[in-house]
Parts: C-alpha cells; structure tokens; sequence
C-alpha cells in the first residue's frame, strides 16, 4: 500500500479577536502532519498524536492504570436471621439458656435460635457461607447439639480472620414467653460465648400484636446486626 506523507508549520491561533489578540513570540507555532493513503486502502494505520511548539515534538501517550492493592478493611458488619416454628415437647433454649415454656423450638440442633443468627451475623461480616452450609442438618452429629458449639467456630473464624466483636444488637420475635426475666442472663451467656465486653452485647424483645405464626406463638425470629473491628 503506498502512502504519501505532508507536513507543514503555521502561527498558533489562540481564538481571541484580533481586537484581544496577545502578540505571541515568533518561535509559537503548531506543527501539522498528515498521511494520503491509497483510495484501494481499506485498513487504518494507527498513528502516535504529535504537537509541537517550534522545533520541539512531544509524543503523548496515555498514561499506566495502576493497579489498586486490596484493601484491608478496619471493620465488617454482619446481619443475621433465624426463626424456628415452636412445637410442644421441645426446650425453649434462647442464648444458651433454657427458657420455661409449653413450647420449644423443632430443629435439628438444640434449635436455639439467637445463638444461630449470632453465627450467621458473623459468617456473614466475614464473607463466608450460612450456618446451614458449615453445619448441615443433613449431619447427624449434629442431632441435637448444643449451638454454643456452633457460636465458638464462629469466634475461631473471626479471630483467624483478626478481627473481634465490636459490637452486637439483636431482636427477639416472640409473642410468649415474657423474656424480660431472663434477658441479663441471656445477655451475660452471649457475652461469654463471644468473649466480649457485656457492654457491647444488647438484646432488644418483641412482640409480633398476634399477627401471623409469630404472634400465634407458633414460631420464634431473631435479626442480629454485629460489628466487627480489625484487630
């Protein structure tokens, strides 16, 4: 393919009226080049962008991406939710505790459900499966175990990860029994498990005004938010 090539220097225009015009020095100018092609050319050369003032050519080019490090994050937030249908004949375990009741949570485990959505909240913060993927009911050495065990991997996971409880909120969702006697202790237990402050570990408990399963007292809900501080 043949090519000719033609440049040729000229005054740089500022776009100012003549009226405005600023006296440039003599050695401002622009340099133009530009290439004919053959009319039978069917592909385009790219060409490196040239400007010049007087003698001297900058070749412009676009600058290096470079490439951002990941990030080590100073905290994670985690949310968790569980609920469990309330059935007689089962333990009404909340937070490790054994609550008085006519009913208690069916669930492969101890069905203890503040205790589940504590360890999602965590899983969750860490950016890692559900509890129900680490600890299947399709286990069965997992039949009737206590959650605690579920909570303290958990803890394993967020230290080796190097982080700790900044802090936690949950809420109970139940319309029977009245938790109001035994929220300290369960408070007190649940900051034991995280090896946390008890000052950072708050525990909230609703009512659902008898509307659905909840307010039926046929089932139990938690949500849990938890904050986690890199170490």
């Amino acid at each position: 393919m043949a090519t000719a090539s033609s440049c040729y220097t000229g005054p740089l225009h500022t776009g100012i009226s003549s009226k405005h015009q600023t006296t440039l020095p003599p050695s401002t100018s622009y340099l133009t080049c530009f290439t004919r092609r053959s009319p039978i050319s069917l592909r385009s050369v790219p060409r490196p962008v040239v400007v010049a003032a007087a003698s001297n050519a900058v070749e412009v080019e676009k600058p290096a991406v470079a490439k951002t490090p990941s990030k080590i994050l100073p905290f994670r937030v985690g949310h968790g939710f569980d609920l469990h249908r309330l059935e007689p004949g089962y333990p009404l375990i909340i937070g490790g505790i054994n609550i008085p009741h006519e009913r208690g949570c069916e669930a492969h485990s101890d069905g203890d459900v503040l205790l589940h959505c504590v360890v999602d909240a965590i899983l969750g913060a860490l950016g890692l499966p559900d509890i129900g993927q680490i600890f299947p009911d399709s286990d069965p050495k997992w039949k009737g175990a206590a959650s605690s065990v579920f909570i303290k991997e958990a803890v394993r996971l967020m230290h080796e990860a190097g982080y700790e409880l900044g802090n936690l909120d949950a809420t109970l969702i139940l319309q029977r029994p009245k938790l109001s006697p035994h929220k300290e202790a369960i408070r007190d237990n649940l900051s034991l498990l995280l090896g946390a402050d008890l000052s950072v570990v708050n525990l909230k408990a609703k009512t659902h005004e008898k509307v659905d399963s909840l307010g039926e007292n046929r089932s139990i809900a938690a949500h849990t938010v938890e904050l986690l501080m890199k170490k």
